[in-house]
């Protein structure tokens, strides 16, 4: 959990950097973010939970040789994924922020980011993945200090070139980028080093005779269908953030302050999430399923609770959040709806999230994605009807907690009814 919440402050640190740069940057970051949101919901939580679930699977049936297999398979996965991230946002990158409203200096200054990162897709991607191999060992130790001390390094180097601090040259966003490309860099290398040095549970070993299509099938049957979710995650915010904005600049600047808190509760639900899906593979592969939804419930469970808490706290008292970004009067009023009615429904955000990561462990991902997907059907019919009919702004606030509630809801029927057993496990 603390790696998680390291990661997660970079995120507010790049947010210091980048106003330090001027607005054009602001506008330009905020084109950007998304997608690099996106890849890291896709290679850590969504790609990276398949790979987590095939290897714990593979440990828990007893199948070592396959799951040390299947590290190799999923190494190819995270650098042809980083690969396929690059020549995407390369070539498409201008017409996509230009579609989400990009022009003049803010396009160029999302330009500037946008490519520098992406360039360095792969090592993200690999970062990520080899991150997800050690945890379907059940290993959380090295991945946690490897996040760790790639948000160390990622908060120094992105500073010192962007701002050109210390020793470095001021690069402005492209350093910033930079910073960010290698510190994962070096996360890379580090995993990759741990995984060829034989300390690890399974180990990579470069036999790319080996490469077999039932193996990659068995990380994409889950990893893939994940990822639709994080693109439904993302929708969702593009389509509130447009939506919100109908209602004024002060109910967007509220929103904006409530969203940020959404994000950085998000790696506490990955922390146990992540947890899970090792403990709910292995004993799903010894066709242990009552020990596998007890992991699950629980799980969801303390996610609830400590999201729930949180909630329940900025909804009595939003001052405690919202005071620290703004003293407008206006905007604090919009804060303050914001979390009374989305404020009592983290806790079902919380529980979602964490059965999607349970749901991961045991194979049976579709459930849970198509419970993103009602939440992002109430939002975008309800938050329309509601711009169209000119709805005061508590009613778009008030939807938001109505979208969590269906997610989290729809989630508990989906691994509720979805029967979890034991999948047919070949030896390599």
């Amino acid at each position: 959990m603390l790696s998680m919440l390291a990661t997660a402050l970079v995120a507010v640190a790049e947010t210091a950097y980048v106003g330090r740069l001027g607005i054009a940057a602001l506008a330009g970051m905020a084109l950007v973010f998304p997608m690099v949101m996106l890849q890291q919901m896709m290679s850590a939580g969504a790609m990276g939970g398949g790979i987590s679930s095939a290897i714990s699977r593979a440990l828990g049936s007893g199948d070592e040789p396959r799951a040390e297999s299947l590290v190799l398979h999923a190494t190819m996965i995270g650098l042809t994924t980083g690969a396929v991230f690059t020549c995407f946002f390369l070539v498409l990158g201008p017409a996509l922020y230009s579609i989400l409203g990009g022009s003049g200096e803010a396009l160029a200054e999302a330009l500037a980011y946008s490519n520098v990162v992406f360039i360095g897709a792969s090592a993200i991607w690999l970062t990520n993945t080899l991150a997800s191999t050690i945890r379907g060992c059940g290993n959380m130790r090295v991945p946690s200090i490897a996040l760790f001390l790639v948000a160390a390094l990622q908060i120094i180097l992105g500073g010192g070139l962007g701002l050109g601090i210390f020793p470095f040259p001021k690069l402005g966003m492209r350093g910033i980028a930079l910073g960010q490309v290698v510190a994962y860099a070096c996360g890379a290398a580090l995993l990759t080093w741990y995984l060829l040095s034989g300390n690890a549970k399974v180990s990579l070993r470069f036999r790319f005779a080996d490469l077999r299509w039932e193996m990659f099938r068995d990380i994409l049957k889950v990893g893939a269908v994940a990822c639709i979710a994080p693109v439904q995650a993302i929708l969702t915010i593009l389509i509130l953030t447009r939506l919100v904005s109908y209602f004024g600049t002060e109910a967007l600047a509220g929103y904006g302050i409530g969203a940020r808190l959404e994000f950085l509760l998000i790696p506490v639900v990955f922390s146990i999430g992540v947890s899970c899906v090792p403990m709910v593979g292995m004993a799903i592969g010894a066709g242990n399923v009552e020990r596998a939804r007890r992991v699950a419930w629980t799980g969801g469970a303390i996610s609830a609770l400590c999201l729930g808490v949180i909630g329940l706290l900025v909804a009595l008292g939003p001052d405690l959040w919202a005071g620290m970004f703004t003293s407008n009067a206006a905007v604090m009023a919009m804060a303050s709806l914001y979390f009374a009615w989305a404020g009592p429904c983290y806790a079902f955000f919380g529980l979602g999230l964490c059965l999607y990561f349970s749901s991961l462990g045991s194979g049976r991902i579709l459930g849970p994605v198509l419970a993103a997907t009602v939440r992002l059907f109430v939002v975008a019919c309800g938050g329309w009807w509601l711009a169209q009919s000119q709805q005061p702004p508590w009613t778009i606030f008030a939807l938001v907690g109505l979208s969590m509630f269906a997610y989290g809801a729809s989630t508990a029927i989906a691994v509720f009814l979805t029967r979890w057993g034991p999948p047919k496990v070949r030896s390599v």
